[in-house]
């Protein structure tokens, strides 16, 4: 049987946006597990607090990918504080919902800016753990 995606799914799906990466990226994080096959790389732009740009790599499912998308979507032009607040919830419903399978698809999404955002600040000698908190291991496989 097949699954049922939303139009807004298709839609990030077929013409992701963000897609690419950063060449001077001020925080990357790369989440997944090559062994399940969704990988998620994401990079940050930061200038006083803001996030002015966001870029993002997926190997993975149409889920992966549109999780991705709409992820990237959600944060950019947003500060930090505010972008680590997003949940793979909000991500979902902007999606206007996953089939339950793929919903690790938007915790990987998550997961992924969380990363972003603790190398980001890493690379400025502050520890992210208090900030963005400890990043859970990915989920174990899933069938796709």
């Amino acid at each position: 049987m097949a699954m049922e995606y939303s139009p807004k799914v298709m839609e990030h799906f077929m013409n992701p946006h963000n897609v690419g990466e950063i060449e001077d990226a001020d925080g990357i994080g790369e989440v997944g597990n090559a062994k399940c096959g969704d990988i998620m790389k994401m990079y940050i732009k930061v200038d006083d607090g803001i996030i002015t740009d966001v870029k993002f790599k997926t190997f993975g499912c149409g889920s992966a990918i549109a999780t991705s998308s709409m992820a990237t979507d959600l944060i950019k032009g947003k500060p930090i504080t505010e972008a680590l607040k997003l949940t793979n919830q909000a991500v979902v419903e902007a999606l206007d919902g996953l089939p339950p399978v793929k919903i690790h698809c938007s915790v990987l999404a998550e997961q992924s800016i969380k990363a972003a955002i603790a190398d980001y600040y890493q690379r400025r000698g502050i520890d992210p753990t208090p900030i963005v908190g400890e990043i859970p291991p990915a989920e174990s496989c899933h069938i796709h």
